[in-house]
């Protein structure tokens, strides 16, 4: 048949036509694959394939179909650890047994050259988006937010987080533990809520937010939503987590077998509060009486035998600013072997119970299925205890000294809900052997290099094998991605993604000779910068030390420090002096990269950005606040500021014919803070200076039957830290006077909250038990400050 110009020209429209048709059914039937490759999310709805007729009868319904994960894409769980160093766990040569990470290390891989960002929250926000911290706001804690781009504390909605990418590919997704990254100012239950787990890709969370916890009695939040404890004898956090972790992957799997999940378990240990059973501790007692130059000295030697570092690897010297053990008198021996001892229990436990979840997995057959990531740490081991260790961490943060009287005082109580206690900081540089340094330290891999354990299954075909590689915490987000098959979108919700900054260490699961794919990295944190090119570091610590609140260094006179670490493992050898040109090109990159990540300016304040006055705060601007009973969990970056400051609170009441007794309106806790409440139905004001004094104020007179109006005024010294008068006054008559001789300077609590008609903390004297609810008709508590 012979076809004319304008029949061909009709034919091929028509075949057009019936190849896109065509198209677009596959592409409909396939859509939960290509939900893998697509660079946008969310993934449009497929057009409506069905017929509408004139009734349900001459019609054809057409239901969109759901995304599905990828073929063959894996759980993962992903599991990090809090300040532990990288000669901690016995797996990567340590003193603390850890059989569970073992376990895992030896059906994976270890790796000896992986980073961190050497403090908390820059860490996370890194881990679970793939870009470095400064690039994603968050070069330091959220706690210390500053106005600087690189310290907001905000994350950018233009760095979707892994959550919310395989979210919006098909995979069921929690998060149980520390969170972290919420800016402190946006903590409370007046949100907002889309920087929390839950809008950021999290589709179930249960744990905490802040920077750390108490152990024995947490600041719970489940998805949104503030919560206490479970009322258990003997309640711990970590057991409370993995309890959560196991019910919420048995639901998962029951109802949806063939949907993936993401895990993602970060304990609050071991940052202090160094909180244990009593019988973890027990098991480690004698196990740290050869002191901590011994104990580094032994975990090197184990550290060769694993083979987890070189042979030729090199143990460097104790900093000149700790003391040698020798120096210390038997007390104190005593005392900081105590605190090992306690500190070695915590993780101890730690690993069993994160051992727990690995079995529940197992037990559900999906083992094998699943990529086990765990980070052993987010930074180093903490030195942030300082020179003697503390039973109260509150004190280090406001610079209240403790003496080695109330250490050894406290003795029998480490670990126990009496103390809020931390290790000496020559403990924690004895556990990052064979490296230099600590936490906070960034110039140095005592504060950046954790271990990291890979399980994944008889996908991991050399089991037990080591990876020297050079990582950073940025390349797990792109290495989950490349595993479970799915693309790297370019927008998320509308938003134009930032590029993603990792690199992806799947090609080293097979190849343990492969060279490194991360060529260059720089570290920086609170002025200590660091900067990795192919095989060489620069380094610089700057002048603050890591149990210090008082920045002393100069940025223009630090001393920079060079090291050939594909030669020297453990930067032991300083090559600044014999080869100038190499460290001078290394810091013009430091400077490229920190003009490129936003690390600039450089700062190295502490104390001063301890103060939530220069953040946004939901009470700038307001000095007169009503609160209503209920009104509970307030966390201190969203209170009424009171330090430093006069103020009165007024509380309208009315007492029964029985009386009343409970809480009017509390702030923090047994560690610092203070409560105004009816004991034996007198109003009472208590203060407490950091565990260390309290000063009550109390009526000689309970509160008459039926309606009053209590006031209490504090009228405030001047300065910062000072004390003040205390006045009380029932319907207007003054009944008490006291004087508070010191006040908290610039934090209250880390976890505990602001809390009216009840106490969901812990309490800030001992002759009342929590939450001590207000028995009477408290009608409405205001504040007025001055």
């Amino acid at each position: 048949m012979k076809f004319e110009s304008k029949h061909w020209n009709l034919f091929s429209e028509i075949a057009k036509a019936i190849a896109l048709s065509l198209l677009i059914v596959l592409l409909t039937i396939n859509s939960p694959a290509l939900a893998a490759t697509s660079e946008v999310l969310p993934l449009p709805l497929p057009e409506f394939k069905g017929k509408i007729g004139l009734t349900y009868k001459d019609s054809q319904p057409d239901f969109p179909q759901t995304i599905s994960a990828p073929s063959n894409a894996p759980n993962v769980l992903l599991v990090i650890l809090d300040d532990v160093g990288f000669g901690q766990a016995s797996t990567f040569g340590g003193p603390v047994d850890t059989p569970n990470l073992t376990r895992l290390a030896e059906t994976g891989l270890r790796y000896n050259q992986f980073h961190t960002t050497a403090l908390c929250s820059p860490t996370r926000a890194a881990l679970l988006t793939g870009r470095n911290h400064h690039s994603v706001n968050t070069g330091v804690v959220e706690e210390l937010a500053t106005g600087y781009p690189g310290y907001t504390t905000v994350l950018p909605k233009s760095a979707a987080t892994v959550a919310e990418i395989l979210r919006q590919n098909g995979y069921n997704t929690a998060a149980f533990g520390k969170w972290h990254n919420t800016p402190d100012f946006e903590t409370s239950a007046a949100g907002p809520f889309d920087r929390w787990p839950t809008g950021l890709g999290f589709e179930y969370f249960y744990g905490f937010l802040g920077g750390d916890t108490n152990q024995w009695s947490p600041a719970l939040v489940e998805n949104t939503k503030r919560i206490d404890k479970p009322n258990k004898p003997d309640y711990h956090l970590t057991p409370d987590l993995v309890d959560h972790a196991i019910a919420w992957i048995r639901n998962q799997q029951s109802i949806a077998p063939e949907k993936p999940f993401f895990a993602y378990l970060a304990t609050g240990a071991t940052h202090a509060p160094h909180h244990a059973p009593k019988e973890w501790i027990e098991k480690y007692k004698g196990k740290f009486d050869q002191g901590w130059d011994k104990l580094r000295e032994e975990t090197f030697a184990r550290q060769k035998q694993l083979g987890v570092i070189p042979a030729n690897a090199q143990l460097t010297p104790r900093p000149q600013e700790l003391p040698a053990w020798d120096s210390l008198s038997a007390e104190q021996q005593k005392l900081y072997a105590h605190m090992a001892e306690v500190f070695a229990g915590f993780l101890g436990h730690t690993d069993y119970e994160v051992g727990r979840l690995i079995n529940a997995v197992d037990q559900l057959g999906e083992l094998d299925n699943t990529l086990v990531i765990y980070v052993v740490g987010d930074n180093g081991a903490s030195a942030e205890g300082g020179l003697t260790g503390s039973v109260n961490e509150l004190q280090v943060f406001n610079g209240v000294p403790e003496n080695l009287q109330q250490l050894l005082a406290a003795y029998n109580d480490l670990g126990s809900p009496k103390t809020f206690n931390h290790f000496p900081a020559a403990w924690a540089w004895a556990v990052s052997s064979p490296f230099q340094w600590t936490k906070q330290i960034a110039s140095h891999f005592g504060g950046t290099r954790n271990p990291l354990v890979i399980s994944w299954g008889a996908n991991i075909k050399d089991q037990g094998g080591i990876r020297s590689q050079f990582h950073h915490v940025i390349d797990i987000t792109p290495t989950i991605l490349e595993v479970a098959g799915i693309t790297v979108p370019k927008e998320v919700n509308g938003v134009k993604q930032q590029p993603i900054e990792g690199t992806s260490l799947a090609y080293t699961f097979d190849n343990p000779d492969a060279p490194s794919h991360r060529e260059t990295q720089y570290f920086e944190m609170l002025g200590n910068r660091a900067i990795y090119h192919e095989g060489w570091i620069a380094a610089a610590r700057h002048g603050r030390l890591p149990w210090e609140r008082t920045a002393k260094g100069n940025f223009d006179t630090d001393k920079w420090e060079l090291y050939n670490i594909s030669e020297d493992f453990s930067e032991a050898n300083n090559l600044a002096k014999a080869n100038p040109k190499k460290l001078e090109k290394l810091q013009k990159l430091f400077l490229k990269e920190a003009q490129k990540h936003n690390v600039l300016p450089l700062d190295d304040r502490l104390a001063e950005r301890f103060d939530v006055k220069i953040r946004p705060n939901l009470t700038r601007g307001r000095t007169t606040f009503t609160y209503y009973p209920g009104t509970v969990g307030i966390p201190e970056g969203s209170a009424p500021n009171l330090k430093n400051r006069s103020f009165t609170i007024t509380a309208n009441v009315e007492i029964p014919e029985n009386g009343a007794e409970g809480v009017i309106l509390t702030q923090g806790g047994r560690f610092a803070g203070w409560s105004f409440f009816l004991e034996d139905g007198k109003p009472t004001y208590i203060y407490n200076y950091a565990n260390t004094a309290r000063y009550t104020i109390q009526s000689p007179e309970k509160l008459p039957v039926g309606k009053s109006t209590i006031r209490f005024n504090f009228d405030y010294d001047g300065g910062v830290g000072a004390g003040g008068i205390g006045k009380l006054f029932i319907n207007d008559q003054l009944l008490a006077e006291g004087r508070v001789d010191k006040t908290i300077a610039y934090r209250l609590a880390l976890d505990e909250t602001f809390d009216v008609g009840r106490d969901t903390g812990t309490p800030v004297v001992d002759t009342y038990q929590v939450p001590f609810a207000f028995t009477g008709n408290l009608q409405q508590v205001s504040l007025d400050l001055k």
